[in-house]
């Protein structure tokens, strides 16, 4: 049985959409927080039961039977998140361990690095580690940044017509709907043992780039407008955001300068058969969906 954890969240639902296309519902669990939003899924015939990062047992109970589990990593919401976080899927490996499963697949980030400047990537890269300690199987996902990141940092410019933010660095913008496909295919064929190349878009872009084509895309001017990192912080302040979150977009932008986030690769492309959605096509997509 192929296992799916966090599949009421964005991507791991995805992913499930992408492997019921490829393998019988019976062969295809959940591992949930909560079930009731995943009763779609049991009426098509996948397995629904509860589990948690945080309860050992539940999350055995949700292994049982697994020859693959797929990690979706816990999101995390600055540096004081990353040991419960760094626990949270320590639990999960050893869990998957103990359950007799042969293969741990986890959703890392092309930026994983110990020394970055951005909370999630020191994150990734603890829990690398830990699953290379494991002695287990394992396949940790190099995915590149998700564009629907993207399409939040647009929004609000979007209506204002203006992004204003720090200096900033391209990064590969990867669509969420690609990634999952790409992710299907290397659990139900068994591809691509440790750690994968990265699975990017097939373009970086900074945020200038971004507002080029949002100008083009909704055909009036959307302004880049650069604002030292005192100027960011005082901004979200007022807005009253809160520092933990402001040290995370902060770190966020420092990260893509120094190119954490621009590395590209044709492996997504090679997984899926196809180019990857640019982001205009992400962008387009999300405009029509809003306006649907």
């Amino acid at each position: 049985m192929l296992i799916v954890t966090g599949a009421n969240g964005k991507l791991g639902r995805a992913v499930v959409e992408q492997l019921l296309k490829r393998v019988p519902a019976e062969e295809i669990g959940v591992s949930v927080r909560d079930p009731n939003q995943a009763q779609e899924l049991r009426e098509r015939g996948v397995r629904v039961r509860r589990g948690d990062y945080d309860d050992a047992e539940r999350l055995h109970h949700a292994f049982e039977g697994a020859s693959q589990v797929l990690i979706v990593s816990s999101g995390i919401m600055g540096e004081a998140d990353i040991p419960h976080g760094i626990q949270q899927h320590q639990t999960a490996i050893d869990t998957a361990k103990r359950a007799g499963v042969t293969r741990v697949l986890y959703t890392s980030h092309i930026g994983s690095s110990p020394t970055s400047h951005f909370a999630p990537m020191i994150h990734h890269a603890a829990t690398e580690k830990l699953l290379k300690a494991s002695g287990m199987a394992f396949t940790s996902l190099r995915n590149g940044y998700y564009a629907a990141s993207a399409l939040l940092l647009i929004g609000g410019a979007i209506k204002t017509g203006e992004l204003i933010a720090p200096e900033d660095g391209p990064v590969a913008w990867t669509a969420h709907s690609d990634l999952a496909e790409a992710v299907a295919a290397i659990i139900s064929e068994q591809k691509l043992d440790g750690i994968t190349p990265n699975l990017t878009g097939s373009e970086a872009i900074d945020m200038e780039g971004i507002t080029t084509i949002a100008s083009e895309v909704l055909g009036r001017t959307i302004r880049r407008i650069v604002v030292s990192d005192e100027e960011f912080r005082d901004r979200m302040k007022a807005q009253g955001v809160l520092e933990a979150s402001i040290n995370m977009r902060m770190g966020m932008f420092l990260a893509s300068r120094q190119g954490d986030f621009a590395q590209v690769d044709p492996a997504l492309a090679d997984l899926i058969g196809r180019p990857p959605k640019s982001f205009r096509e992400v962008l387009k997509e999300s405009i029509s969906q809003q306006q649907g």
